[in-house]
């Protein structure tokens, strides 16, 4: 055996310890929603498996919380994305005198705590009577979101070369054509990996949702979270709920994991 072979065999080795430590996590906590309650603090994989945590979890609340949690996200990715790719367009072919600093100002908005801004975020949303409302959650999650769409978004549209513009304009195209026919098509694994990263922390985020919501537009981390009472944590029934929590995530990745893939690394256009 050569040293190449022995080189990637150990390359191989190395990569699949890295995933499954960092997996690990998530690969206990599917084992542990099988425990029964009693034994779920004792480290082992070793158990008489039982639905008792799935089944005390899936309630018809859970689907009430399930829906939300869709509702709010959904709405949330379409319209992030509707507003982010336009900016990211205009900010990488603007014509004015520094689209750096509206860049920027986009990308360290990113930056704000959240605890910092909770205050008067819930005040407005008092005031306005949006408190416990499925909007409410929608505006802040959109405004999170499309900063960080922005940020991504951008560099894709950087890497489209400016003669590409160029050439559709002497062949008659105005500018919203130019978006639609060429630039869309050309980054679309980029929008897609965005919208998914924007999905994943609109569906995970818990601190706006566990301040600003009640019941009626609670969402499933909110749910997840009723397991810690006062009489201690349910680690079993929190293990199930945090389980059916991420399948959907882990799907969207499943099907999408082409388009993320290529729009993480480097975007659809070489060059």
């Amino acid at each position: 055996m050569n040293t190449r072979k022995i080189r990637n065999i150990c390359l191989c080795i190395l990569v699949a310890v890295i995933a499954l430590i960092w997996c690990f996590p998530i690969i206990y906590m599917v084992v542990s929603s099988f425990k029964p309650e009693s034994q779920v603090g004792v480290f082992g994989f070793v158990f008489q498996p039982t639905l008792e945590n799935y089944q005390t979890v899936i309630t018809p609340a859970f689907f009430d919380y399930l829906k939300n949690s869709l509702i709010v996200t959904v709405l949330t990715v379409i319209f992030s994305t509707l507003l982010a790719v336009p900016a990211g367009y205009g900010l990488a072919f603007a014509t004015m005198k520094k689209p750096d600093n509206m860049y920027f100002w986009f990308v360290s908005t990113t930056f704000l705590p959240a605890i910092a801004v909770i205050t008067p975020v819930y005040l407005i949303f008092n005031a306005l009577h949006l408190v416990d409302s499925i909007w409410a959650l929608v505006i802040l999650y959109t405004g999170a979101g499309v900063p960080m769409m922005v940020w991504l978004v951008t560099n894709y549209f950087r890497e489209i070369p400016k003669e590409l513009v160029e050439a559709a304009t002497v062949d008659g195209a105005n500018k919203i054509q130019t978006f639609f026919k060429i630039m869309i098509p050309l980054i679309k694994n980029g929008v897609v990996s965005s919208a998914l990263l924007v999905f994943i922390l609109t569906w995970n985020e818990f601190f706006f949702a566990i301040t600003i919501t009640y019941s009626e537009s609670a969402t499933l981390p909110v749910y997840m979270s009723k397991w810690m009472t006062q009489q201690g944590y349910f680690w079993g029934k929190m293990c199930a709920s945090g389980t059916l929590i991420v399948l959907i995530p882990i799907i969207l990745g499943f099907f999408a994991q082409k388009s993320l893939v290529k729009g993480l690394t480097s975007g659809s256009v070489k060059g």
